[in-house]
């Protein structure tokens, strides 16, 4: 059993109010993960300094979805999973790519699918990845800058994934109808 709480503003550290509240802002509600993360401004600030550099770098919409999709049903977020799906939808991205993540099915390009197992064997090995599977990825038409911002994806990801399995932290009533579990 968790002991984290989800904070509203009203309960949330002074220095993670003024955070809250862009979030609200940029959200129209109080994501349950920004509320939990709240307890320590600087575990908030800097997700939300992540989310916006990933959210900005080298990758388009579904290139982002893939990387952070895989990323949270490699993690079993429970939590993230739904939300990037809604995401997915805000973003134009096809629906028929995002269940696909969802449900660990092939990438609909043969483009996707090296990011995606780039993606995940970065994860699963830590960073170690071989040469042949780094030259398959720019052979692809991904480069260095790409390679690079799948670690600025994966940064962002662990402390949000591993936040909410701490936490258990509740899906927001706006994700619910994308729930899932592994």
């Amino acid at each position: 059993m968790s002991t984290l709480k989800v904070h509203s503003i009203e309960s949330a550290p002074a220095e993670s109010k003024p955070l809250l509240e862009e979030s609200v802002k940029s959200f129209g509600m109080l994501p349950g993960l920004h509320g939990v993360l709240a307890e320590s401004p600087q575990i908030l600030e800097g997700y939300k300094v992540l989310h916006g550099l990933f959210a900005s770098s080298s990758f388009n919409a579904e290139e982002l979805t893939v990387v952070w999709q895989t990323i949270n049903v490699e993690h079993g977020c429970h939590y993230c999973v739904p939300a990037h799906t809604g995401i997915a939808h805000s973003m134009k991205v096809d629906s028929a790519l995002t269940e696909a993540l969802r449900n660990q099915e092939k990438m609909p390009t043969e483009k996707l699918q090296v990011l995606q197992d780039t993606t995940l064997s970065i994860l699963r090995n830590r960073g170690n990845i071989s040469d042949e599977e780094i030259n398959k990825f720019y052979e692809a038409g991904y480069t260095e800058r790409n390679l690079l911002d799948i670690i600025l994806g994966l940064a962002q990801k662990v402390i949000s994934n591993y936040t909410n399995h701490i936490a258990e932290t509740p899906v927001d009533d706006a994700f619910k109808k994308f729930a899932w579990t592994k």
